[in-house]
């Protein structure tokens, strides 16, 4: 596997005919990434993973000094999984002296997410179109447990006219229900398993509307009352439409299959989020 650490050198990979596809990351990889990494080996002759910590979708009083990093093992990980190039720059690389170009997106970008963290998703949405750029990717892979980052990276690439397909791939979970993610990694074991709290509340969501309740507060309702007792400040527990709209406010379900649940808490100091679609895909 070939470490990139230069936008120069990224640019200028060699592609010839093949399908190229990406897979954006923070680092600190895990089952869920390594998820996503599979799935762009099986459909690309070539998979650029990146890795960057980025400082432009933190917040100031958010984790980014203490965001955990090991590129030993982001690099083990992503080789295991079938990663060709890793691509690894450090912040003066992808925002130079002198950078001051900021991309917005409105939207999907304006609600839940980007309500509580301005800035956020502005960061978020500057990084990947500098990637797109320099990767030149066909398809580009996001983890559909940051559900509203995905919706603003699609937005994103039909607004900007992006010739790249981005595929949303499932949530990776532990044995316990727990949405995988780096900052699980704040945790103990056993808060991990308290924590899975916010995963069930999902489901009771969900068990609720497979009861027949069609009620978006009710459905919403269900969800909350399991997380009263936990150990948690919940931010929101919202049943949302396909534009991100609150469906609790609009009293309307509309098409049960386009609604989804979205929930973020802080659970021992640690800010978790999660979601799931409203109506559960049994397996078969």
């Amino acid at each position: 596997m070939y470490l990139i650490t230069s936008t120069r050198e990224i640019k200028a990979l060699p592609r010839g005919h093949r399908r190229v596809g990406l897979v954006p990351t923070m680092g600190y990889l895990h089952d869920g990434h390594a998820s996503l990494i599979r799935r762009a080996r099986a459909e690309n002759d070539l998979v650029v993973v990146s890795v960057f910590v980025n400082p432009m979708q933190f917040g100031p009083s958010e984790d980014l000094a203490r965001y955990p990093r090991d590129l030993e093992r982001d690099t083990r990980i992503a080789e295991a999984a079938g990663a060709e190039v890793l691509f690894v720059p450090d912040a003066t690389e992808m925002y130079p002296a002198g950078f001051a170009s900021r991309l917005e997106v409105a939207g999907p970008a304006l609600p839940l997410e980007g309500a509580r963290r301005p800035g956020h998703f502005a960061g978020v949405a500057t990084v990947v179109a500098k990637l797109f750029h320099l990767v030149r990717p066909n398809r580009a892979y996001f983890g559909e447990k940051d559900w509203q980052q995905l919706q603003v990276v699609r937005r994103l690439v039909e607004d900007l006219n992006f010739d790249l397909e981005v595929v949303g791939c499932p949530t990776q979970r532990e044995a316990s229900g727990l949405a995988l993610s780096s900052r699980n990694t704040y945790l103990t074991e056993e808060q991990r398993q308290e924590a899975s709290v916010l995963y069930r509340s999902l489901r009771a969501a969900q068990a609720a509307y497979r009861s027949g309740e069609r009620q978006p507060q009710a459905i919403v309702a269900a969800g909350k009352a399991l997380l009263a007792a936990a150990p948690l400040e919940l931010e929101y527990l919202q049943l949302v439409g396909p534009d991100l709209e609150d469906l609790e406010q609009t009293g309307e379900l509309g098409d049960p299959r386009q609604a989804r649940l979205l929930l973020a808490a802080r659970m021992f100091g640690v800010r978790l989020i999660d979601n799931a679609p409203l109506v559960q895909e049994e397996a078969t």
